[in-house]
């Protein structure tokens, strides 16, 4: 499957104000203390947890409607080569000064991770847990570098490769942005608003001249890399590349071009629309700010808007009424059919149903079914309703007080949990029977590992694979023989 959102190491602190004057340093609440996950082109990713764990922020972060404090979220849908945003120019400009300390700090690792075999006990934890700190400072620093850059950091004259890094990224710059002009004339076709063939033809012939420039310029990078090739710390970094887009990095300008494929259902279908716009307002606000149609007066302009409204269950009637004159039920639909109306390829559902009677609950979830089906979307489900995330899930995450603890597919959650805090959720399912022996066993043992975490902020610093595809925070008793003793490496990596 296409990974369409990779998220390493995500961080989102909310500053605490101070309790007085002299009150010295900064607290924070810590809302995602350390999030590692994948999300896959056109899957349903649901999230559960209790209340106040961190569900809603993680939705809203990883779009970047709430600026992340840490960590990296790399986005697929487009890529660098068609986006070029300023971060790059950054990481070109200051290659020289960041490859110097790069090498330094990578060194340190090693030699951490050379020191874990000589150690033993509470020491060895201790170490194991500054290691596990100091990788994901590393990435927060230098893993731009590494995905845009790979092994040409070796490069002996820094200086000289900025230069002509730079060369390349101000042409091809041109050329990222002549070919969001293209798609953007051409998505407009599909919406059948009013298009400039001609101006089609002129953004071609630019792109194709533009082509010729910079293919000169990578002639000149590829000669750079000829003799590198074949080194093996050549070949280590340049496994590094990837042509992701951290949103984390972007600018508020860039954010806001890719607001369009990063779409979000807001929680409360009431307080979430402009009581002051009517539905085809609401639903059509977004085109005109994007520059889809020109005014509401454009060819297509209102035949677009009831084409999404049936879509999502509207009768074309509604298109002049007021949120006021709706239920809830619709005024969520309202909702999803704005989120819709730019045809996104990610969409949050923040607890899109939750303050939804359970009739209605059934339409939006079916809705929801069907709309990913037709247009290939890709969901974050956040809810606190099992029932409901089972239903539309085809992983699930269950959150505990900032930590993803277990991440495997709906099935394997219900029927084989691993995770105490899984096995809670699920025994407060309410049921008709009072059957204690139905209920999954909370103190269950495991041979390789214990589950140590609490609400004081204390975690479980191991994620490991314990049956494919099914991934669980835990400590492991003995970390150096359990990965000696595994017939094969799965996916298992440190977060928190």
């Amino acid at each position: 499957m296409k990974t369409l959102m990779s998220i390493k190491n995500l961080q989102k602190y909310f500053p605490v104000k101070k309790k007085n004057f002299f009150q010295v340093g900064k607290d924070y609440v810590k809302a995602n203390k350390d999030i590692s996950i994948d999300i896959f082109e056109g899957e349903t990713l649901g999230i559960v947890g209790e209340s106040g764990c961190g569900k809603s922020t993680f939705g809203r972060t990883i779009i970047q409607l709430q600026r992340q404090t840490g960590g990296s979220t790399l986005y697929y849908g487009d890529t660098i080569e068609n986006f070029m945003p300023a971060y790059v120019k950054k990481v070109y400009r200051e290659l020289p000064k960041t490859s110097t300390n790069y090498d330094q700090d990578l060194n340190m690792i090693e030699e951490m991770e050379r020191q874990l075999d000589h150690l033993e006990g509470q020491e060895k934890e201790n170490l194991f847990e500054q290691l596990r700190i100091s990788k994901i400072d590393f990435d927060t620093i230098y893993g731009n570098t590494l995905r845009l850059v790979g092994g040409l950091v070796i490069y002996e004259d820094l200086k000289e490769l900025s230069t002509i890094l730079l060369a390349r990224y101000d042409i091809a710059s041109k050329i990222a942005a002549s070919k969001r002009d293209l798609e953007f004339e051409k998505q407009k076709q599909k919406m059948n608003a009013e298009v400039d063939e001609t101006e089609i033809d002129r953004i071609q012939q630019l792109i194709d001249a533009q082509l010729v420039e910079l293919e000169k310029i990578e002639e000149r990078i590829e000669e750079i890399k000829e003799p590198l090739r074949g080194s093996q710390k050549f070949e280590r970094y340049e496994k590094y590349r990837d042509d992701g887009i951290d949103l984390a990095s972007l600018t508020k300008g860039e954010t806001r071009i890719l607001r369009k494929d990063l779409q979000i259902i807001f929680q409360d279908p009431y307080s979430s629309l402009d009581p002051r716009l009517n539905v085809g307002d609401i639903i059509g606000e977004g085109l005109l700010i994007h520059k889809f149609f020109k005014s509401k007066n454009d060819p297509g302009y209102e035949e677009y808007i009831l084409d999404i409204m049936m879509k999502c269950g509207l009768e074309p009637e509604f298109i002049y009424r007021y949120p006021h004159q709706f239920s809830g039920g619709q005024r969520q639909r309202i909702g999803i059919a704005r989120a819709l109306a730019l045809q996104p390829k990610f969409i949050v559902c923040d607890e899109a149903v939750s303050a939804l009677d359970v009739s209605i609950q059934s339409q939006i979830i079916n809705l929801l079914q069907d709309l990913r089906e037709k247009h290939n979307l890709t969901y974050l489900f956040i809810t606190h309703d099992l029932g409901v995330v089972k239903y539309i899930s085809d992983r699930i995450g269950v959150m505990y007080f900032g930590h993803l603890v277990e991440v495997a597919s709906a099935h394997d959650i219900f029927n084989n949990p691993k995770h105490p805090y899984t096995k809670q959720l699920l025994n407060a399912i309410p049921t008709m029977e009072d059957d204690e022996n139905s209920l999954w066993d909370i103190e269950e043992k495991f041979a390789d590992f214990d589950f140590l975490y609490s609400k004081d902020g204390q975690h479980d610093p191991d994620w490991i694979e314990v049956e494919p595809n099914h991934f669980v925070a835990c400590t492991l008793k003995n970390r150096e023989e359990y990965y000696e003793t595994r017939e094969e490496q799965l996916n298992e990596l440190v977060t928190s």
